[in-house]
């Protein structure tokens, strides 16, 4: 696929919205990112220019950023970029999306507790659990190398 993919690291500037859709699970938030730069000049850290992203997350992803996301989190989006050009009331406008595959905090700028979500009880319709496969380890010397059809497996 010809996608353009994007990781994007700034801050979240608006609470995230949760909806339930016929679809799942469904959340948006805005995502402030700002460049930074060394003035030479000033010998000092400067901010550039801010660019916002609407970011959207889907099904479990929607559900976990929902209840983790908070105004101000340093948080790194990794999605799908897209943007997106129309004409309301005779004026121009462009909006950037970010289709989120993966969010999280950025612990570069501090830590975070993480906590799985409870898996879904079995149905009647899970696959039976299947043992761990028996993997024999190919013996190894140095400079002895066995083709993968040669390895046993019990």
């Amino acid at each position: 696929m010809n996608e353009t993919t994007i990781c994007a690291v700034g801050n979240v500037a608006t609470q995230p919205v949760y909806r339930e859709l016929a679809t799942g699970p469904s959340a948006r938030f805005r995502l402030a990112v700002t460049s930074r730069y060394l003035d030479r000049g000033k010998n000092e850290w400067t901010d550039g220019h801010t660019n916002f992203f609407t970011v959207w997350a889907n099904r479990q992803l929607a559900t976990n950023a929902a209840g983790s996301l908070n105004v101000g989190d340093p948080v790194v989006v990794h999605g799908r970029l897209k943007v997106r050009s129309d004409v309301r009331e005779g004026q121009s406008w462009t909006s950037a999306d970010i289709d989120a595959v993966a969010i999280g905090h950025d612990l570069a700028r501090g830590t975070t507790a993480f906590r799985r979500t409870p898996r879904a009880e079995a149905g009647a319709t899970a696959a039976p659990d299947r043992p761990e496969p028996d993997w024999e380890t190919p013996p190894s010397g140095e400079g002895s190398q066995q083709a993968p059809e040669a390895m046993a497996v019990t």
